[in-house]
């Protein structure tokens, strides 16, 4: 087998040029010691002021960001022990798309944001996504209503795939988490099955994503 980016096999792309063309916020974002600009910055130098605010907007950072002694130019310390974990991921996501990749992959880039915040992230998101391939790891469902592809996870398998709608329509398993999270008097007794989650996938070129 081969995976291809835009159909080009990955063993035949520079490896430096291939890191360039994916951007990835983790649920555990690693910070420097620095300004929150350079921090933003960092898989990106050379991007200008105007292109930093955009990505910090989108990535619903800006706001906290003006608030802080300095704004852009506030330190963070090492690994960003004076921001809270939501400050963090929101910085993580912002650098991600400061850096326009191909390949997008978020692993649950906003688990420690409130719903609201991530919903407005998730809605900047969605023109972004198009034309690119966006990998969704998430713990919570509503992460991953959107995507074109839903993977349900159970005790680490495959238990069903296909978007939101037809998940609904075809698996127990997708309509107890739905239903758990978004519609709890839905819910059967007894709840979802231990271990199961949705996985999330979405994206141009048919990219797929784990929710788990």
């Amino acid at each position: 087998g081969r995976i291809t980016i835009d159909g080009v096999d990955v063993r035949d792309l520079d490896q430096n040029a291939l890191r360039r063309r994916i951007g990835v916020a983790l649920q555990e974002p690693i910070l420097f010691s620095g300004t929150i600009r350079d921090n933003i910055r960092y898989g990106r130098p050379d991007a200008t002021d105007d292109e930093v605010l955009a990505a910090a907007k989108l990535a619903q950072a800006h706001d906290f960001i003006t608030t802080l002694p300095g704004g852009y130019d506030a330190m963070v310390g090492q690994r960003g022990v004076n921001l809270s974990g939501g400050q963090k991921q929101r910085l993580a996501i912002a650098r991600a798309l400061l850096t326009d990749p191909s390949i997008l992959i978020l692993d649950d880039s906003t688990s420690a944001v409130d719903v609201a915040t991530e919903a407005h992230i998730q809605a900047g998101l969605a023109a972004l996504r198009r034309g690119r391939t966006t990998f969704m790891v998430a713990q919570r469902i509503s992460t991953v209503l959107t995507a074109d592809k839903i993977l349900v996870l159970d005790d680490g398998q495959v238990a069903a795939a296909g978007d939101h709608r037809t998940l609904l329509a075809s698996s127990e398993i997708y309509r107890e988490i739905y239903a758990s999270q978004l519609e709890p008097e839905l819910l059967p007794r007894g709840g979802p099955a231990p271990g199961a989650q949705p996985a999330a996938t979405n994206g141009a070129s048919n990219g797929e994503g784990r929710h788990g």
